[in-house]
């Protein structure tokens, strides 16, 4: 059981390592060498310039100016002076959307921790309950719910409270998410012209004996969208082809780092092993066991690409369709296509950056399946899961086992030691079994077949706030309130152990206190001090950086990383509506943490991040809904710990905070969340009627008809342009592949098709291939 010196201790060595981790930065960033490790997404904009290529030799690399170091805390304020609209413009509308989560964490938490310290700190103080229970209880505890007696009047502060809480963090989230949905729908009316505003990805397209998929999607949009189809470009399986030149650019890094070794050092060649990993094998001349596995990478990326082009078993029942204005796109990503439900399915296209490539060579009809292995193994991982947390637990509860371990008793009773076992290790070793989650889960979420980077991340986190609540908040409770009371539990009967863990919830705050101190302040000075993309990038600028391009691909901005910031933000919510009325001590850290991380996150956004895709805060109802589940259940756990305490007469008026929150739920969806899955047809046709009155002669087709080539024909293009062969490439990413069709009737298309106007086509593949090769 933790105490008020344990928690002190805890304190001491998070704000300690989180000054040293500020400090730290503060004196890095300043350095030359290290610019573009802490200010990247200047690099990538084009506005900020090396400072390693002027002054003095020494000054190339250490910031020799001494003035600069007194001012090393400038960068706190010059976070907080980008106002928010140049904040999207600059970094987006997710990015700025993910800062107001921290905001609204402000704007909950703030009234109610000073109501809880005013009112309940004093209710719960002054009384005497836990003196005479037979648990084991530190001082902190009796500012909690547990220090009330049994039936007492004062449970009526609680309620008030509980009451009170409630509709302010509700009005909070009505109007956040007012704001939020207006800025959305601002951002699309204003947002730049993108190929994702004109285009529809179509999945399960039917099979056709007569016709190929491309003159398949072709027809069908003609007959049915006469007026707004547009073009269209199928999805191949390339995955393989992607292995490959993913492969190869791997290769062609190691030859750069043999060949810039061998010109600082010509005396000898560099050698290596042939074998895994480098390990073992053949000793063989490094540089050219390099080349010539280039060279056949090479050759068998020329051939697989030609395979994937050639052979109709590449092309996926799938295509992205685009129309010739916003609103044609919004009509048929927002409508059923055919009379059966299952067939020419369509949904608005992720933006091009954020398509997810891998997963839509996955056949459709197998995405049920994989969805329902994953559900199956996510379960048992977070039941296996509960081993570590209860290992945790041990650790942040040594009374409770001391007797078990009783050699164990002249160590753990120094002082420090205990202090240092209860306040620190508990929260340090949660957070490092949750440190390998995250990947875990997007793991998970990959398999299951989503289409979109953004969808992706949004299952992971959603996973991840189901793994937390249900193993870091309930199993830390349960196993540690196991732990704690193994006293009690022994001498009581059965049915006083309820009350007993009713009495001993409250007392888990003090665990999750050292956990908010590691996560929350320290681990989020971590994070700006960019630790390991710092190493990352002065080992690749050393060993493998030839150019001022090798340069820029060697920085790593990082991007915010929805999939395990938001779950973590969403725990302390949980923490925070729990506890404000159970154990109001808990609130202050979490306050510290969600202030810290407003001004560190803000940091980065501005100088560091450079997110991988752009979704207008479509997680936005995501965000609110597990906010209203926090709600929900602190508001059941209440009614249950006042439960134990025998207040029957109080307890029924807890009872309609749930049937309340749950209608404001009903109601936030149905008035906002339609601003974040439909595209409304009045905005669609008012940005296509603008841009028509701006831009008469715009060249729509020329803009869209390369927007969803796969990228992994695009890096071949730009391997064969480096090598003076890629005509054929670039000309084949210009148009769609003309695949040959037996079908002989062309009643059902009302217009000539742009494949095959009569009963064959035009021209056939073969002949376009030798057309594109000519000189």
């Amino acid at each position: 059981m933790a105490t008020l010196q344990d928690i002190g201790l805890a304190a001491a060595i998070n704000i300690l390592s989180a000054i040293i981790f500020l400090v730290l930065f503060a004196i890095l960033r300043l350095q030359p060498m290290n610019d573009r490790v802490y200010f990247p997404k200047w690099y990538l904009k084009g506005l900020r310039g090396s400072p390693s290529r002027s002054g003095a030799f020494v000054g190339q690399f250490v910031n020799l100016d001494f003035r600069s170091y007194l001012r090393f805390l400038n960068w706190m304020p010059e976070a907080l002076k980008m106002p928010e609209l140049e904040l999207i413009d600059h970094a987006g509308l997710d990015s700025t959307v993910y800062l107001r989560i921290y905001l609204l964490g402000l704007k909950i938490f703030v009234p109610i921790t000073l109501l809880a310290w005013v009112i309940l700190v004093p209710v719960n103080w002054t009384n005497n309950m836990l003196d005479g229970d037979n648990v084991i209880f530190s001082s902190i505890d009796k500012l909690s719910v547990s220090n009330i007696p049994l039936k007492s009047h004062r449970f009526w502060a609680h309620i008030i409270m509980a009451y009170i809480f409630t509709f302010w963090t509700c009005y909070v989230l009505r109007k956040e998410y007012e704001t939020v949905a207006s800025m959305r729908l601002h951002f699309l009316a204003s947002e730049r012209r993108r190929p994702d505003q004109f285009t529809v990805l179509v999945r399960n397209v039917p099979p056709d004996p007569d016709e190929s998929v491309s003159e398949l999607v072709e027809h069908f949009f003609l007959v049915n969208h006469p007026d707004n189809y547009l073009i269209h470009q199928v999805v191949y399986n390339a995955n393989k082809l992607a292995k490959l030149v993913k492969e190869k650019k791997s290769k062609q890094n190691w030859l750069d780092y043999y060949e810039l070794k061998y010109s600082r050092n010509q005396s000898k060649r560099p050698v290596k092993k042939t074998g895994f990993l480098g390990l073992c094998g053949e000793k063989v001349d490094a540089i050219d066991f390099e080349t010539s596995e280039i060279k056949r990478l090479s050759k068998e990326i020329t051939e697989e690409r030609e395979r994937v082009i050639m052979d109709p078993k590449s092309i996926m029942p799938t295509a992205f369709v685009s129309f010739k204005s916003r609103w044609g796109a919004a009509v048929c990503a927002q409508t059923q296509q055919s009379r059966d439900p299952t067939a020419w399915l369509t949904e608005w296209a992720p933006e091009p950056r954020d398509v997810y490539w891998q997963n839509l060579a996955i056949p459709y009809v197998q995405l049920t399946i994989k969805r329902l292995i994953i559900a199956v193994a996510f379960f048992f991982l977070t039941f296996f899961f509960m081993i570590p947390i209860a290992f945790v637990q041990s650790l942040a509860n040594i009374e409770g086992i001391e007797k078990k371990l009783s050699f164990l008793k002249v160590i753990i009773e120094v002082p420090f030691i205990k202090s240092l076992i209860q306040g620190v290790l508990p929260g340090l070793a949660l957070k490092l079994f949750l440190m390998f989650l995250p990947a875990i889960l997007m793991l998970m979420s990959k398999f299951e077949g989503f289409i979109s980077i953004s969808s992706l991340e949004r299952r992971s986190a959603s996973r991840f706030y189901i793994f937390s609540f249900v193993n870091v908040f309930l199993g830390s409770i349960i196993a540690g309130t196991a732990f704690e009371q193994l006293n009690s539990f022994a001498k009581q009967s059965a049915n006083q152990i309820p009350k007993t863990i009713g009495v001993a919830i409250p007392m888990k705050a003090t665990f999750f206190i050292t956990y908010i101190m590691v996560d929350g302040w320290a681990g989020i000075a971590g994070e700006i001090l960019r630790l390991k993309p710092l190493i990352f990038y002065h080992l690749k600028n050393f060993f493998l950086v030839k150019t001022e391009k090798d340069r820029e691909e060697a920085m790593d901005p990082g991007s915010l990383g929805f999939n395990t910031g938001e779950p973590q933000i969403q725990l302390y919510f949980l923490l925070g509506l729990v506890y404000a009325v159970v154990t109001p001590l808990l609130l202050p850290f979490i306050l510290v943490f969600f202030g810290f991380a407003y001004l560190v996150f803000r940091h980065q956004i501005i100088n560091v991040y450079n997110q991988e895709y752009e979704s207008g805060a479509a997680f936005w109802p995501d965000v609110h809904g597990r906010v209203i589940t926090a709600l929900v259940i602190s508001q059941v756990l209440l009614m249950g710990l006042i439960g134990t305490k025998e207040a029957a007469q109080s307890t029924p008026f807890l009872i309609a905070l749930p049937i309340l929150t749950i209608a404001f739920h009903r109601f936030c969806k149905g008035r906002y969340e339609p601003a974040f899955i439909r595209y409304p047809l009045q905005e669609a046709m008012m940005k296509d009627t603008l841009e028509h009155a701006r831009e008469p002669n715009l060249n729509l087709k020329g803009y869209l008809q390369n927007a969803y080539i796969h990228p992994v024909f695009k890096a071949c293009n730009e391997d064969e342009d480096e090598d003076g062969d890629g005509e054929f490439n670039k000309n084949w990413g210009e148009e769609s592949v003309l695949v040959p069709t037996k079908r002989q009737s062309r009643r059902n298309t009302p217009v000539p098709s742009k494949v095959s106007a009569n009963s064959s086509p035009p021209y056939s593949l073969p002949d376009v291939v030798e057309e594109h090769m000519q000189p």
